[in-house]
């Protein structure tokens, strides 16, 4: 029997769905699971603007998002898309000349309710435009602002008025001979969002993309989005997630890449191991980890490494790490590479020294992959 298969508990069966494609990026069938955020600069500011998307880049963002509430926003995107990387989805509300302008602007994709933007008419020029520019679509149904007669229907927002929504929209995209679209189904409730998503996967094939809306500030909206898109992808439901925090845009992509890390599905960076320390400890754990996680924050090569303050379970946490650290006595602490106990270290070195394992480890990957591929 090999080694994976006395962990069946470890593996998540994804939902099959079908692939789009934002830019050049995949979501949705066999791809990794983006992550996304959303610029919070005036999109007429394509200095500023042009300068947060590259903070975002900077950080292992997949897709960023901007608004074009204008025609003034929707000629700045033109301005910006030429000097970033990542795929850009314009965000539309209501007017459909402004996804039309975006996507000759070069948008990606268009996030935009199609039952919302008028006539028959004008939803098939939003969607010729998308077609002619080759720009994805993301239906994005909130659970607060749910169509009057689907308020009414129900009388609150519910599950089912929200996956009824969602199908609605899609069925005007399917009406018009247009697939290449995802679909959300947010709210600011985690159990609505929770049996929103479960329920349309139930019924749809096409990718989703998960969130927790206006989850709140960086602690409160991390738990918050922990909890609901854990919960969904621990079901397999998920192909692109974005964690809406009030907080910088930087951190919903760190935030989104910790709970994708913390599941085993997809790793970027750094994964950190540590205690909370105890009376035990040897050595002082927080302030050595707060140091090591920021000191690490450039490193994008998937690593792990445990940072514990004694022997209970340092040694055991260092089998499964890349390189592990331990506290021991008098101010002499053990270090571990795969494993294995490698040599002892000095309390007045400690981040300094890990620091530099972790650096060379992570170059040593990366010059492996170059030659690998070469």
């Amino acid at each position: 029997m090999s080694h994976d298969n006395h962990r069946p508990y470890r593996v998540i069966n994804r939902r099959k769905t079908r692939q789009i494609f934002v830019g050049s990026v995949p979501i949705g069938g066999d791809a990794p699971i983006t992550v996304q955020s959303m610029t919070n600069t005036l999109t007429t500011d394509v200095e500023a603007t042009v300068a947060q998307v590259r903070r975002l880049q900077d950080v292992g963002a997949d897709i960023v998002r901007i608004s074009c509430p204008d025609e003034e926003s929707t000629l700045a995107l033109a301005k910006i898309i030429p000097q970033i990387q990542v795929p850009i989805v314009a965000d539309i509300h209501f007017h459909y000349k402004r996804a039309i302008e975006a996507a000759k602007a070069g948008a990606a994709c268009l996030r935009i309710n199609p039952g919302n933007i008028g006539s028959k008419e004008r939803v098939a020029e939003v969607v010729q435009a998308a077609k002619d520019y080759n720009c994805a679509i993301r239906i994005g149904v909130n659970g607060g602002s749910l169509e009057k007669y689907l308020q009414e229907k129900y009388g609150e927002p519910c599950p089912e008025a929200m996956v009824e929504s969602a199908l609605t929209h899609a069925k005007i995209l399917e009406d018009h001979d247009f697939f290449n679209f995802k679909i959300s189904v947010k709210a600011s409730d985690v159990m609505l969002a929770v049996a929103a998503y479960k329920g349309l996967s139930e019924v749809c094939d096409y990718p989703l993309h998960l969130g927790i809306t206006e989850a709140g500030g960086l602690r409160s909206g991390t738990i918050k989005s922990s909890i609901g898109i854990g919960m969904l992808l621990m079901q397999g439901i998920g192909d692109t997630i974005r964690i809406s925090l009030s907080a910088e845009p930087e951190e919903e992509i760190r935030v989104g890449f910790d709970i994708l890390k913390s599941l085993g599905l997809r790793h970027r960076g750094v994964n950190v191991i540590s205690c909370p320390s105890c009376a035990r400890q040897q050595y002082d754990v927080i302030k050595t980890v707060e140091l090591l996680e920021q000191r690490l924050s450039h490193i994008t090569t998937p690593l792990t490494v445990s940072v514990i303050g004694c022997v209970v379970n340092g040694p055991g946490e260092a089998k499964s790490t890349d390189i592990g650290f331990t506290g021991g006595g008098n101010g002499t602490h053990q270090v571990y590479i795969a494993g294995l106990p490698a040599h002892r270290l000095k309390d007045e070195n400690i981040v300094d020294h890990l620091v530099m394992m972790v650096e060379k480890k992570a170059a040593e990957i990366e010059a492996e992959k170059i030659a690998l591929a070469s």
